[in-house]
């Protein structure tokens, strides 16, 4: 995969949605402030995090691109998973934000004049968002970008926020003002729960948890004639940057020159397997020593 090639994709895409964000979330805003409805009012600003991390992806795809260096030999592509976690914190903002507002709410009396053109805005939005979502998933797989996917997730969860105000548009207008709190609680818990799930998968790479499984690399090792047997299988990095290194048993009358070519057998075989795989660190070891790590 052309490194250069992925950034100027995942950049171009999230210029565009970039645009897409600022634009939902300006309707939203002002919209809102002219009719004085707060709940569209405060999903647009809900909708500018999304903007916020947009912003915060480009920064992140532009360190996380830069060519591995005497300071970061493996890379600087963990930055983007960083990124990742910034826009988890934006989402547990927006939940806190949606609870204070819930507060106000239910602090005043005062009921807003639900029109027409409020649901047509809403409604708008909505679209907007679900093509991004599903234009975000789409290039996000395809690049294997975990920034893009969790962005998604993001804008995902502003999709629920508009329905929630969607919802309480029509509760308002039937006289149901108790719904808009009901809504927005039961929208505040699915934030958050995105923003876990980013943590969560943020927190896999940065802790190094194993990305593949080794039974299942043994398996693929194991096929090589030579090779009798292979342990300390282990694994770490992201989805499109797996780090792998093993100890691989082979015949103690093997020469270092047919122990080289088996490893880079090894090595290539791997990568061959498994799509991601960017670096193999092959370990011989004659059999009479399998005894000792057994």
């Amino acid at each position: 995969m052309d490194e250069r090639i992925r950034y100027i994709a995942l950049r171009r895409i999230l210029l565009y949605v970039l645009f897409c964000n600022l634009g939902v979330a300006l309707a939203k805003v002002l919209y809102g402030k002219m009719a004085g409805i707060a709940s569209i009012t405060a999903d647009g600003f809900h909708s500018l995090s999304d903007g916020a991390s947009n912003i915060i992806g480009l920064f992140g795809l532009a360190f996380a691109f830069r060519p591995a260096d005497a300071s970061h030999p493996y890379g600087h592509k963990k930055f983007e998973t960083f990124a990742s976690l910034g826009i988890a914190m934006l989402l547990f903002g927006a939940a806190s934000e949606i609870v204070r507002e819930v507060w106000a709410r239910l602090s005043t009396s005062r009921v807003p004049e639900i029109r027409s053109e409020s649901f047509v805005i809403i409604a708008v939005t909505i679209l907007v968002n679900t093509l991004v979502v599903f234009w975000e998933k789409s290039v996000g797989r395809k690049w294997r970008s975990d920034f893009l996917l969790a962005d998604a997730l993001h804008t995902q969860s502003d999709i629920f926020v508009s329905l929630g105000v969607f919802g309480t548009l029509v509760a308002v207008r039937l006289g149901l003002p108790w719904v808009d709190t009901l809504t927005a609680l039961v929208i505040v818990g699915l934030i958050v729960r995105a923003g876990i799930a980013i943590i969560r998968e943020s927190s896999r790479i940065l802790c190094d948890e194993n990305v593949l499984h080794p039974e299942a690399i043994a398996h693929v090792v194991q096929g090589i004639p030579a090779v009798q047997g292979c342990h300390k299988i282990r694994t770490r990095g992201r989805a499109d940057d797996i780090h792998l290194d093993l100890h691989v048993l082979v015949d103690e009358n093997m020469s270092v020159e047919e122990a080289h070519r088996i490893s880079e057998e090894v090595e290539q075989a791997i990568k061959q397997k498994f799509n991601g795989v960017t670096d193999v660190t092959v370990h011989i070891e004659p059999t009479t020593e399998k005894e000792e790590h057994q």
